[in-house]
């Protein structure tokens, strides 16, 4: 695995306006991929969220958003640490749940995979539509590839993941607009608390599928905005 520093990704500021996550970037303020994809959740979507929260209590759906939000925080900090080589014998030697899930997805899905980075929580942009960060970027079994890092209370099905599918488009869309490259694949590397690890992989045909439909909503969102 080693670095190339082939593109420069921009500097940005993130800030929340009207309920929104807004990056400003390159004197642009754009929203974030997420904040689309929150927009433009289906009904069902919305429903089954909120028949989830009225089943557990609004206590107890907020204690475990939290807590999985802390956890997905530290994993990516192991992580991203990882991949820039600063990882050091205090850290390794910690025996959390969140270091244990990222070394689950370092052993089964960075190891011997990742030949290449180009960037790590990397900004990317789309002029004039969104921003977003992701968490790594390079060549990733031959391919230039998107990667995402997900944790979760339990294993997922591939029918549920069309999120980050979304979101591994919106990523490689922008990257190959301003950058003129050649991203074919995106990856979802996931772990679970009790360190079972799942990827979700896209490519070809199936991620511009999924590049078109994120520009669909993307379209959606501002309409929204507009009629608002």
């Amino acid at each position: 695995m080693k670095w190339n520093n082939k593109f420069t990704y921009p500097k940005s500021m993130r800030s929340m306006v009207s309920g929104s996550r807004m990056y400003a970037v390159n004197q642009q303020k754009l929203p974030s991929v997420t904040s689309i994809l929150q927009a433009t959740q289906s009904e069902e979507k919305k429903a089954s969220l909120a028949n989830w929260r009225a089943r557990v209590g609004a206590i107890e759906a907020n204690r475990i958003k939290n807590e999985a939000s802390s956890r997905g925080t530290s994993m990516h900090s192991f992580l991203e640490k990882y991949l820039l080589g600063q990882l050091n014998l205090e850290l390794l030697e910690m025996e959390n749940k969140s270091k244990k899930m990222a070394d689950e997805i370092i052993e089964q899905g960075i190891k011997n995979k990742l030949s290449e980075i180009w960037g790590t929580e990397a900004t990317l942009y789309y002029p004039g539509k969104y921003a977003g960060t992701c968490d790594a970027v390079g060549i990733y079994e031959g391919q230039e590839t998107i990667i995402d890092f997900k944790q979760s209370n339990k294993p997922k099905k591939e029918e549920y993941v069309d999120e980050y599918y979304c979101q591994l488009a919106a990523y490689s869309l922008a990257h190959n607009v301003v950058y003129n490259s050649n991203i074919t694949q995106g990856i979802v590397l996931l772990c679970t608390v009790d360190n079972l690890f799942q990827d979700f992989r896209i490519q070809g045909e199936k991620l511009k599928e999924y590049q078109n439909k994120f520009l669909e909503k993307v379209e959606q969102y501002y309409h929204q905005r507009n009629m608002n």
